[in-house]
């Protein structure tokens, strides 16, 4: 299990909350590894985007269907609506968890709140949570839509608003919980990975690499910048290679492969072993240039076989264009 979900399943250990038994998820969905669910959730609706706009509000209500500050991005968009069935947990705990969690693990908190008033202006109030709705609809049906509904006997609601920046780029994380009904409490969880803006502007962190490795297992390597359809690295490569080197040697324990993707532009063939070239590069380039042993490095090259993004935007063709370290 990722290192959040362990954080957060800690915290309802000790608190007395595991024992509510595993509910059943619709078919055809998958958990997000970023933030694990409280247990007893079903999931009950689920939208994946590969590429979109969205809206993080960070600010109150200061009008009709109006919030005062957002942070407009884009990116792969999560969107996953939970049920809790009974009356032995309220949306309050709920909240409360999630919340320490995502302060564990070292998120910055742009905006919290709870409240019990339908007319509340608070970041997590239900006026608050209609706006956040109208500015990012989804276009998927479901029960999911009870959440921005509310109902004449539904309860109090809250919300936390967070972010972090990782290795693989800032991701955003929009936790909403309301109390639908006295035996029902509803859960909706927004995960914003944003798109690098330039590629090659920004170089990878040693510290965020560690976190990215220990939570999906592999880490993208921002910084790497090769000639045009070649796997000649540029100079403007040395800053990562750098970072990249110093990680390596403060874990020499580990190895790792070095796989290097591309876009879906031209055949396969090509992009198969262009992707396989690249990474052999970075291989030698560490191993020749920087002392890391070459038993602990293997290069491999996918070509457009997996890809983050959709390649029929520019966008996304750039942000599939990368090389990965995975670890073995």
């Amino acid at each position: 299990m990722l290192r959040t979900g362990l954080v957060l399943l800690a915290l309802l250990w000790s608190a007395g909350f595991i024992g509510t038994s595993q509910a059943e998820d619709i078919e055809g969905v998958k958990e997000h590894g970023l933030v694990s669910r409280y247990p007893g959730q079903e999931i009950r609706w689920q939208q994946i985007e590969n590429y979109m706009p969205f809206r993080v509000p960070v600010g109150e209500v200061t009008g009709y269907r109006a919030i005062g500050d957002w942070i407009d991005t884009e990116g792969r968009v999560t969107r996953t609506f939970y049920r809790y069935q009974g009356t032995d947990r309220t949306y309050a705990e709920f909240y409360l968890n999630y919340l320490r969690a995502l302060q564990e693990q070292d998120f910055e908190i742009l905006g919290k709140g709870v409240s019990t008033s339908r007319k509340g202006v608070e970041v997590g109030s239900r006026s608050w949570t209609e706006v956040y709705g109208l500015a990012n609809p989804v276009s998927k049906p479901g029960e999911m839509g009870t959440f921005f509904a509310g109902t004449a006997s539904s309860g109090g609601a809250g919300a936390i608003v967070a972010r972090k920046e990782r290795a693989a780029g800032t991701v955003y994380v929009v936790i909403g919980v309301e109390q639908h009904a006295t035996d029902y409490v509803g859960t909706l969880i927004d995960i914003v990975e944003v798109e690098a803006a330039e590629t090659g502007l920004v170089v990878v962190d040693a510290e965020a690499m560690g976190t990215d490795l220990q939570e999906y297992g592999r880490v993208v390597l921002d910084g790497l910048v090769f000639d045009f359809d070649k796997a000649t690295l540029k100079p403007e490569s040395d800053a990562a290679l750098e970072v990249i080197a110093g990680f390596l040697r403060d874990n020499p324990g580990k190895a790792f492969y070095v796989v290097g993707h591309t876009d879906s532009v031209g055949t396969f063939a090509y992009n198969a072993k262009l992707s396989s070239d690249r990474a052999a590069a970075v291989v030698a380039a560490l191993t020749d240039r920087y002392g890391i042993a070459a038993d602990r490095l293997e290069p491999h090259g996918v070509g457009p076989l997996s890809p983050v993004f959709s390649n029929g935007q520019e966008s996304g063709k750039e942000k599939n264009r990368r090389v990965e370290l995975v670890e073995r």
